[in-house]
């Protein structure tokens, strides 16, 4: 098997956290040059790092609503072979940028730069295309192995650059090892191919091709006033006149389309104003947007008010301002609040039933069942907590929250073992396998677990244990 060049290493491996949210878009990970293996390892190490970050944005709702967009727009692609996950960035600037194994990254910025859930799909599609297309194999196959230090060393320019515009172009100009226009002529096709298959994954979804061509020409006009300060977006995704001319050729040959933004588009742009600022200024906006209608959908400001108001724990303030959303608009974001102050009420027992009708009636919602589950630990039921938690867990093992209410639920029950190790695989599922090995080793510890946990949490160790040993020999 050939080793990774340790310069792409340590840009993929070493990055300290919060960088790793500021990745260029490199494409997707060579199958003829990395195995799955290595690919799951610098998938693992950058994730570790972003979950670290006080930049990732554990929201459980606006991930939620980017993987439900998201799927929709991989399962009209080849990408939908490939387990695809969105995450936030806490970011005001418009950017996007895929990584390996993937993850597609998406700052707040973005979503509340978007006019319409066309142009907001128009982004994630160009994103699920590098993925889909296999960018950085095809680089990698062009100029073979020799080629990874100078990508490595255009990746590390990139980023200089962002902050440093002059150590960016001196960090550019040393990279001697192939030619520099070369490769940035590839990586314009690179972007024009994404843009092309981009372009028919969203019409696929079935949203508005215009949504693309807009967010497109809207960046553009906005980089004439920038001028050395671009938008992000522009300095991770060059867009030059031809693939604007492009995109629109295509788009001009396409039948309108009036593609109405779902609720939820509109429902995680008001959660996100909600969260923005102190509570006071949160509160401020959104009663402004709600007074002097400023939002093409009335429940939205509402909703992100009720949201506001609970920072500020005017819990019966926010009810009564949630009140008129629920008449009008049916969604389980709003179903999830209205539970939630609830339960921050102290009334447990209405709000476990309104998190039971809302599962029953979205049952793929897993904000509920966080919510949920988190209540019942409240209201003193820590069993039915851990027997949701567990079960749910057992279904989606790739899911962090899932295990981390299953080690309150343990906590609350008193079962150290169990609860640590449910800690445990949260940590390995967000890649931090040496937290991992740190929380199994105290659930080992606490010795109140039977044989056959005992021995399951000793098999987990040597797992985790071997892998990191792997991963080390490796670099």
């Amino acid at each position: 098997m050939k080793k990774i060049p340790s310069l792409l290493l340590a840009l993929l491996l070493a990055m300290p956290p919060g960088m790793a949210s500021n990745l260029p878009d490199l494409g997707e990970s060579s199958r003829q040059f990395l195995s799955d293996r290595q690919e799951r390892d610098i998938a693992r190490s950058i994730m570790r790092d972003i979950y670290a970050s006080p930049a990732y944005l554990a929201d459980p709702e606006t991930e939620a609503y980017l993987n439900n967009l998201g799927s929709r727009l991989a399962a009209e692609s080849t990408a939908s072979t490939r387990s695809l996950s969105f995450f936030a960035v806490r970011e005001p600037s418009i950017n996007a940028f895929a990584l390996p194994g993937g993850y597609i990254g998406v700052h707040t910025g973005l979503i509340q730069a978007a006019e319409s859930e066309s142009e907001l799909a128009g982004v994630l599609a160009h994103e699920i295309a590098h993925i889909s297309q296999e960018h950085l194999s095809r680089m990698i196959a062009q100029h073979d192995q020799g080629y990874l230090p100078t990508l490595a060393a255009i990746a590390v320019a990139v980023l200089a650059a962002r902050s440093n515009a002059q150590v960016g172009s001196a960090a550019l100009a040393t990279s001697q090892a192939l030619s520099l226009q070369n490769q940035l002529n590839f990586t314009r096709e690179h972007e024009r191919e994404a843009d092309r298959i981009g372009l028919d994954i969203l019409t696929s979804a079935d949203f508005d091709p215009r949504g693309m061509s807009g967010f497109f020409n809207r960046l553009q006009r906005a980089n004439r006033l920038y001028d050395n300060n671009a938008p992000e977006y522009l300095r991770t995704h060059p867009i030059n006149s031809q693939r604007i001319a492009d995109i629109d050729s295509r788009v001009e040959h396409m039948p309108y389309r009036q593609v109405r933004d779902s609720n939820e588009f509109h429902f995680v742009r008001a959660r996100l104003t909600a969260m923005e600022g102190t509570p006071e200024e949160a509160v401020a906006r959104l009663r402004d947007q709600v007074q002097n209608r400023k939002t093409p959908l009335e429940a939205a400001s509402r909703y992100g008010l009720a949201l506001a108001l609970a920072r500020q724990d005017k819990h019966a303030e926010a009810e009564k301002e949630l009140a008129p959303a629920l008449k009008s608009v049916d969604s389980p974001m709003l179903l999830n609040l209205r539970a939630e102050l609830r339960a921050r009420a102290g009334d447990y027992r209405q709000a476990l039933d309104l998190y039971r009708s809302g599962m029953a009636r979205y049952p793929l919602h897993l904000p509920l069942v966080y919510g949920y589950g988190g209540t019942l630990i409240l209201a003193g039921q820590a069993q039915q907590a851990a027997d949701l938690a567990a079960a749910q867990a057992a279904s989606r093992p790739d899911d962090a929250r899932l295990w981390r209410l299953l080690a309150q639920a343990r906590a609350a029950l008193g079962q150290k073992l169990a609860s640590h190790r449910a800690e445990a695989e949260a940590f390995a599922v967000q890649g931090n396998l040496a937290a991992a090995l740190e929380q199994i080793n105290l659930g080992l510890k606490a010795g109140d677990g039977d044989f056959y946990e005992l021995s399951a949490a000793e098999a987990r160790r040597r797992e985790w244990q071997e892998t990191l040993t792997a991963e080390s020999s490796r670099k």
